[in-house]
This record gives structure tokens, sequence and C-alpha cells, in this order.
């Protein structure tokens, strides 16, 4: 991919693909700015040269249909607060207006389009759509490495209106950069915390990750379905029995390979789903009937803070517990720590997926760890080995 830093950018209108799917409030506000901030140094380049940052996003599933509440002109306050630039709200892609309002901007001004979703057309790639939105700039640059694995008219398709002319964002470069890194330069030992409510939203990356890591730690609700498969009494606790099956050829897959692979050795369980409900530590890793996991226990915490803190590359995905619930949050705030603390003693670490990031945000630990991903699906996918059609358009076009 060419990176928009070889880009001439004066008195060019800049399309900019950007990732402002953010969080809303019930008053619809922003209430997680972190997409936002993270575009800040590419639309810098572009203004700081003399171009015109035109952004377009999505925000939300309206699902072709215009709604009120997925508005981007929600998000414009906090955008112009972040970027430390007005940013203007230009309306609809399709609007004959928007066209006018586009041509009278200024160099170093920053607009945004509404919601590309609002049309159905956005997510079926089509070439028309794709061709409307490219009338509008001289330059197309993808900064949405969030958005990457999805074939859409601004992710993929827009790039054939701009032979020559297609760049990656620095976001999106440096997403790139850092998952290549953890994929084919990891220092050993390379671990892998692979959490998460379900083993079939993994899957792929498991698979995958087992040519390539050192440990894998599986927790959160998907472990209590390779627990049993092992032969462990989980009470209630949530289980995929179609993929039970597939838990025991990972763990065989595993041991062939040479990768050490863990579950934990104790739970902490409720009664009921809650928490405010009755909490039982388990001795034996066995969870009494009636009884569900809801946390790993301390046992276990010692057990992957001894391999996290021995390990030179750690790649985190997914909470170990229901850490939404203060009762049970102790699980995934310990390897928030243990990930931290490494870093800190020289491990280069990676986290992604929505739960992760918001707890470390939540402990104040973003600072602490070397990369914090963006991408959530689109990491995933990057991970699992496969070509995201917003980076392989971005490659065609060299």
């Amino acid at each position: 991919m060419k990176s928009i830093a070889e880009a001439k950018l004066k008195n060019k209108r800049v399309l900019v693909r950007v990732d402002y799917n953010v969080p809303l409030n019930e008053k619809f506000e922003v209430t997680d700015a972190t997409r936002i901030a993270r575009t800040v140094a590419t639309v810098n380049k572009i203004t700081s040269e003399g171009g015109i940052a035109l952004l377009m996003s999505h925000l939300g599933r309206p699902n072709g249909i215009v709604n009120e509440k997925f508005s981007l002109k929600h998000i414009i306050t906090t955008a112009s607060e972040v970027l430390g630039k007005r940013v203007q709200f230009i309306g609809d892609v399709l609007d004959p207006e928007t066209e006018t309002k586009v041509k009278a901007l200024q160099s170093g001004d920053v607009a945004l389009l509404e919601n590309l979703r609002f049309h159905a057309e956005e997510e079926a790639g089509d070439l028309g759509f794709a061709q409307s939105i490219a009338r509008l700039g001289d330059i197309y640059v993808n900064d949405a490495f969030g958005t990457a694995h999805r074939e859409h008219a601004s992710t993929a398709t827009i790039t054939r209106f701009f032979p020559g002319k297609c760049y990656a964002g620095y976001l999106l470069y440096e997403e790139t950069e850092n998952l290549d890194n953890v994929l084919n330069n990891a220092r050993p030992p390379f671990t892998a915390i692979i959490g998460g409510s379900k083993v079939s939203s993994k899957l792929n990356i498991i698979k995958f990750l087992l040519d390539k890591v050192d440990n894998l730690i599986i927790a959160g609700g998907m472990s209590y379905t390779f627990l049993h498969a092992i032969g462990v009494k989980i009470g209630n606790s949530l289980l995929e029995e179609e993929m039970i099956p597939v838990a025991k050829d990972i763990i065989k897959k595993a041991h062939l390979k040479g990768v050490d692979i863990y579950f934990p050795i104790d739970n902490i369980c409720a009664d009921r789903y809650a928490n405010d409900a009755n909490i039982y530590i388990t001795k034996h890793n066995h969870i009494p009937d009636n009884w569900e996991g809801m946390d790993i226990g301390p046992k276990t915490i010692k057990k992957f803070a001894a391999i996290i803190k021995d390990s030179n590359t750690i790649l985190w995905n997914g909470p170990v517990g229901v850490y939404e619930f203060p009762n049970f949050e102790n699980g995934t705030q310990s390897i928030a720590l243990c990930v931290s603390v490494a870093t800190l003693s020289g491990a280069f670490s990676l986290i992604g997926g929505g739960d992760s990031i918001a707890a470390l945000s939540n402990y104040k630990l973003t600072q602490f760890v070397s990369y914090v991903s963006t991408g959530g699906g689109a990491m995933l996918e990057y991970l699992e080995g496969k070509e995201l059609p917003g980076i392989k358009a971005l490659k065609e076009d060299i």
C-alpha cells in the first residue's frame, strides 16, 4: 500500500474513509471518541499541506434507510473538538447541493458527509454509488481499518475511480504494520489470550494462531465448552454443544504442534446471572449443578500471570469474565494489569476487540500496552490470514 505520507495534497480535495462509528448515549452525545482521535494525524497531514479533508463514514446499522438516530451530524461537535478544527457537516452524498458545498470548501477545511449507509448501495458495493462519491474528490484515502474487511462502495469499489491516487491513511497503515509484526515477527514466547463468550466467533483465529503461538490461553464464556470437552463439570455455564468436537480437535492439534494450551483451573461462580448473585469459588475447577462460571478464579489468575510475565509477544482479544458486573471483573482487570506490566518489561502487546479495549480504558491502562487495534472484526479476519477487501483494493492501485 502507498501511505498518505507519499501523497501531494496541496489544493486537493481528499476523500477520506474514516470509521466514526462511535457510541452515542440517549442524548446523542459521543461517549467514546477514540476512533475519531486515531484519525487526527491523517486529517492534520491533509490540512497542514493545504488540502481539503472530506470525511465519510457510517454510523450504526440504518440498513439503507435514512434514520435521524444514525445521522453523523450528532458527532460534529465532538469531531471538531477532537480534531482541533471546525468540521463542517455538508449532508448526503447524493444531494445535488452537496457537490456545490464541496466546491466552496477552501484549503485547510474539514468537512463530513452524512452516513453512507443511509444508502443500501454502500453495503452492496455498488459501482454507480461509488462513482457518485468519487465525483467529490481528487484523491482517495482509506483510514478506516475497522471496515477494511467489508467490500463496500466506499472501502473497496471506489478505488477504481482513483487510479494511481489511492493511499492508506496513517491509522490503516499503522494497523497493518502492527498486525504484521505480531503475525510474522513475533519474539517468542508468543502468548495469545482469547476470551469472549463463544467458541464459534473465535474459531478461525484460534485455528490460525496454532501455527504462530507458543502459548494459547482460552478463557471467558468460551472456555466452558473446552472444559466440558475435557471432562470438567461446568454446571449451568455457557456451553456450545455443537462445538465440543471442534474444541477437542483444537486441543489435539495444539498438542501435536507443540503449543501449550491453557484453560481456567478454578472459577468464580454465581447462582444466577447478576452482579448481586451469590458467589462460589471452585477448588478443583468442577462447577456445581445450578451454578454458572462468571470469572476466572485466583489460582487461574496466578497461573495466567506467570505465563504472561514470561512472554515477549502478547495478543489479547476478549474479556475473561463478565467484567461488566463489578463482582466479576477481577479476572479481566488482572489480565489487563499483567499485560501492561509485561509490556513495561519489554514485551510487545497488541490488544483488540471492543470489550478488551473498553476494559483497558476503564482501568486507565491503555497507554501501558504497545498497540490497541481499532479493528474488531477486521482485526480478527486479518489475524486469520484473510486478505481484507479494503486493503486489497489499495494494493491493487499500486
